[in-house]
């Protein structure tokens, strides 16, 4: 099931993203990174720093679980629109089937919020949104994008969340091959806001991480180093 999340009480944007390589292996990452979890999801992921090859990086085990971290922002994407990260899973989850609420589970996503106007959306787009906040709660974002590690579907396969259409979902590793290597991943979030949504982005509201196994009950650890906004080269 996808996280879907608004952030509140922004704090001013760095090039690092509240870095886990500055915390304490065996700790929780600290503020302002929170837990966020759905109201109708029973398991939490489980988040800690560890240490891997002599970095602290962010560990999240889910078993058929689902809950994220969240980090709240308050940043104009153009300034620094380039989104980079690094991750690694120890395996992919059965029977995931993107695109659809079944089967809508990834070993790992990173997730962009945009603090977006709701006021600017067609009435049956604001009505769409309310019932989705009414059935998953008020979490539901009213602009985002989630980049995932996918089972099977092609690296740049894109789809609106199976639970909302106003979160971008957007392939962006896929398959078994790098399962257990580290993989850097770069985007730019200011292109990948216009391609979904067809405007210019407004504010960056927040970042998250999420490992999410819940609707396929499968037992996943997937590893996250620092995030970071920069600049264009």
């Amino acid at each position: 099931m996808a996280l879907c999340i608004v952030t509140a009480g922004p704090v001013a944007a760095d090039a690092d993203i509240g870095p886990f390589s500055r915390g304490v292996a065996g700790s929780q990452p600290g503020a302002p990174w929170r837990a966020t979890k759905l109201p109708k999801v029973v398991q939490e992921t489980h988040y800690r720093l560890v240490e891997d090859g002599g970095v602290v990086v962010l560990e999240a085990d889910a078993n058929a679980a689902m809950s994220g971290l969240v980090h709240p922002l308050a940043a104009d994407p153009r300034a620094n629109p380039i989104l980079e990260w690094r991750w690694k899973v120890n395996g992919l989850p059965s029977n995931a089937n993107f695109g659809t609420k079944q089967g809508d589970d990834f070993a790992a996503r990173v997730y962009v919020l945009f603090d977006y106007d709701t006021a600017k959306l067609p009435l049956l787009a604001r009505l769409k949104l309310k019932l989705a906040r009414a059935l998953y709660g008020e979490a539901v974002p009213a602009a985002g994008l989630c980049y995932v590690w996918d089972a099977k579907v092609a690296v740049g396969t894109t789809a609106w969340s199976p639970y909302t259409d106003r979160l971008r979902v957007i392939v962006v590793d896929s398959g078994a091959v790098d399962v257990g290597r580290w993989k850097t991943v770069r985007r730019n979030v200011v292109e990948d806001y216009r391609a979904a949504f067809g405007e210019e982005p407004p504010a960056l509201s927040g970042v998250a991480v999420a490992t999410d196994t819940d609707n396929t009950g499968s037992r996943l650890t997937a590893w996250y180093g620092d995030l970071k906004l920069l600049g264009t080269p």
